[in-house]
């Protein structure tokens, strides 16, 4: 699990990105490691996501994230997990070493 910010940076979150995109890093390089065992590594990288933490966040502040999204909303936490069910079943088992945002579009 990353972020989008770990694909993209943020300004302020400087430590945080750097924690994400090494993910990305470390799951890329496991897939090219063990895909030979069929061992498959794939990052989830999701945006602004309605959680506790952004419920405490101000109308100001969700309206202009919510402005940044071509979907114009957050996502959901079932949005994630539905993400998380598929690459863990075999309908995904020829995909490894990919970044998979969860973000509405907001980096398209």
């Amino acid at each position: 699990m990353s972020s989008v910010v770990g694909v993209k940076g943020n300004a302020g979150q400087s430590n945080y990105a750097a924690s994400k995109s090494g993910i990305i890093g470390f799951s890329k390089s496991i897939a090219i490691e063990l895909g030979s065992r069929n061992i498959r590594c794939n990052v989830i990288a999701p945006g602004f996501i309605k959680t506790e933490m952004t419920d405490k966040l101000s109308e100001d502040i969700i309206e202009a994230w919510n402005n940044s999204i071509p979907l114009k909303r957050p996502g959901e936490t079932q949005d994630v997990a539905n993400l998380c069910l598929f690459l863990a079943s075999d309908l995904s088992n020829y995909i490894t070493g990919q970044v998979i945002n969860v973000d509405g579009g907001l980096l398209t």
